[in-house]
């Protein structure tokens, strides 16, 4: 199993999630976060006065998947989320030892 943690651009997450589903990844965590990379934000005019944005609105994805989904879900995303543009986000995986269901203490991809 693999823990995706994706974070887009707030505008490309619904074509994202329903991408996700239509290849069978059925559950996910979504965070409405803000950050920035390179670009280190922006300057804006608001009403006249101009400020600099530095921490840029973005969407994080969290899910983790059985080992056989993950490069098709990863494939996915960069389909779908990427512009070409800066800012258009990172995709992190990491290895998750095991998932338990506490419901009924199932562990393992049947907890997923």
């Amino acid at each position: 199993m693999k823990k995706i943690e994706a974070i887009i651009q707030p505008s490309r997450f619904e074509s994202v999630k329903d991408a996700l589903r239509e290849i069978g990844v059925e559950g996910m965590t979504v965070i409405e976060v803000r950050g920035h990379g390179r670009q280190k934000g922006h300057t804006e005019v608001y009403r006249g006065r101009e400020y600099t944005v530095d921490l840029v609105p973005k969407i994080k994805l969290e899910m983790v998947l059985p080992d056989a989904l993950v490069e098709q879900a990863v494939e996915t995303i960069l389909k779908t989320a990427k512009t070409g543009k800066i800012g258009d986000g990172k995709i992190f995986l990491s290895r998750t030892e095991d998932a338990i269901r506490i419901r009924n203490e199932e562990r393992g991809d049947g907890a997923l």
